[in-house]
């Protein structure tokens, strides 16, 4: 079954925001290991990686339809 136009951008996005969100899971993992370590930056970086799991569910949800049991 072909993918829409849409369903592809969606796809490539949430490819992207996946890559992002990894990206950001192993800059907080540098950040930490080499103590002391700046506390205010790990707090924004895991801010910005919790937004883009928000953001990852949202389209995730667009592309998955609702299955009524």
């Amino acid at each position: 079954m072909p993918h829409s136009p849409e369903e592809a951008a969606l796809r490539q996005q949430l490819s992207l925001l996946r890559q992002e969100h990894q990206d950001l899971d192993s800059a907080i993992a540098a950040l930490t290991s080499d103590a002391p370590f700046d506390q205010l930056q790990v707090q924004r970086l895991k801010k910005k990686k919790l937004k883009l799991r928000d953001e990852i569910a949202r389209i995730e949800d667009q592309l998955v339809p609702d299955i009524i049991a």
